[in-house]
């Protein structure tokens, strides 16, 4: 308690601004403002890896890319994240996915511009194949990873983990809380197909995804509570910061939470995705499947939620064994694949697809479930070149910068 009066004894509390280096000062947590945004508007995070041209290994190079690249506060653009191996792209806010993707593909050419000449490639994948977390540097001059690594120590110090967030834009905060609790349904459809973390420190874990593993073991990381109305949100922050459990919005790293700075809903459910094509794919899905929840609160419809220990359940299956898991499809306890669920909800979401100009990217994820998730493309690259997780690697590498192909 002495601890969290210190704190609060400094002066203002401060939210974090998605996106951005920035913070805006709450002078009353039990009142957030809620910034509105378009209605399933797209906004994307995407981080990637730095690695040796030669060894393949992670190399400290995002200081020196971000320096090069310079910074404002207009986007699309790249800033820093929790590790110097690491730059994060951020797309602007579109209507369309191809656009918020196309933002992306821009900075990653003008990273990679940069990039080659410094024998470093770029890489995406929820975990780095084999290289150690301890010999990994904490970007310097940010107090909040300061404070993450003190706080977490042993834990925080291992987050080798890379991750893409969809923000999607909801028009009225009463439907925020209702919206997330009905993306927890679909949790394990992201991470099943999003999986690219089978390999840690040069061995394989056994599951599809280690990073959503790994990441739920900080604090106020996983999983979010099942809140009802706006009013619960904001005692649950007032409580938490009365406390010291957090100093700001954004250590609230729930696998979906409200962002609202942004207006939006945050899904923080997915690995790294290895290419542009999967990023698509899945920020279709989100964008679909958030616009028809808000359509049927509009309708007056219920939105059937999963009990919390379902919801649980469902998240360590698809981490397990991605695109082959059962998962509990409903409250009453009916399981299904996650593959064949798949399948239906790209049917039942076709036209909303359509009308919002995302049907080419959505019919991508049947390219997902045909050609195999990272995961199993890694293993399969693995298993083919003598258990040689150097080869994983290039095979990442070659990914991001070439695509899946036909």
């Amino acid at each position: 308690m002495a601890e969290s009066k210190r704190k609060l004894a400094d002066g203002a509390l401060f939210a974090e601004i998605p996106c951005q280096n920035q913070k805006m000062p709450i002078t009353n947590p039990s009142e957030i403002e809620y910034n509105t945004s378009t209605r399933s508007s797209i906004g994307l995070e995407w981080e990637l890896a730095c690695v040796d041209h030669t060894s393949r290994e992670l190399t400290p190079a995002g200081p020196g890319i971000l320096e090069k690249l310079g910074s404002d506060d207009s986007f699309p653009q790249a800033t820093a994240e929790l590790l110097t191996n690491t730059v994060e792209l951020v797309s602007a806010p579109h209507d369309r996915v191809k656009d918020a993707v196309a933002d992306l593909q821009t900075m990653i050419d003008r990273t990679r511009e940069i990039a080659d000449p410094m024998g470093v490639d770029l890489m995406c994948a929820g975990t780095h194949p084999f290289s150690q977390w301890f010999q990994q540097e904490v970007t310097p001059g940010k107090e909040r990873y300061a404070t993450l690594i003190e706080r977490t120590q042993w834990w925080g110090r291992q987050l080798m983990i890379w991750g893409v967030h969809m923000h999607v834009g909801i028009e009225d905060r009463e439907k925020v809380l209702p919206i997330l609790n009905g993306l927890l349904t679909y949790y394990p459809h992201f991470q099943a197909l999003s999986a690219s973390s089978p390999f840690w420190v040069g061995e394989d874990t056994g599951y599809a995804s280690n990073r959503a593993m790994m990441f739920q073991q900080l604090p106020t990381a996983g999983l979010p509570p099942q809140l009802g109305a706006w009013a619960n949100y904001e005692q649950l922050v007032e409580d938490m910061t009365h406390v010291g459990i957090i100093n700001d919005l954004s250590e609230l790293r729930w696998d979906v939470r409200p962002s609202p700075k942004w207006g939006t809903v945050e899904l923080r459910f997915c690995d790294g995705l290895p290419t542009s094509q999967e990023l698509a794919s899945l920020a279709a899905l989100a964008q679909c499947l958030v616009e028809e929840l808000s359509t049927r609160l509009d309708d007056g419809v219920g939105i059937e939620n999963l009990q919390p220990w379902f919801v649980r359940e469902n998240k360590w299956r698809a981490a397990r064994y991605g695109l082959d898991a059962i998962i509990i499809n409903d409250a009453a306890g009916n399981e299904r694949f996650v593959t064949d669920d798949l399948l239906a909800l790209l049917d039942r979401l076709a036209p909303i697809s359509e009308r919002l100009g995302c049907a080419d990217e959505l019919d991508g994820i049947r390219m997902i479930l045909d050609r195999g998730a990272s995961y199993q493309r890694q293993r399969a690259v693995a298993a083919a070149n003598a258990g040689s997780l150097k080869a994983v690697v290039s095979s990442l590498v070659s990914e991001l910068r070439d695509g899946l192909g036909a």
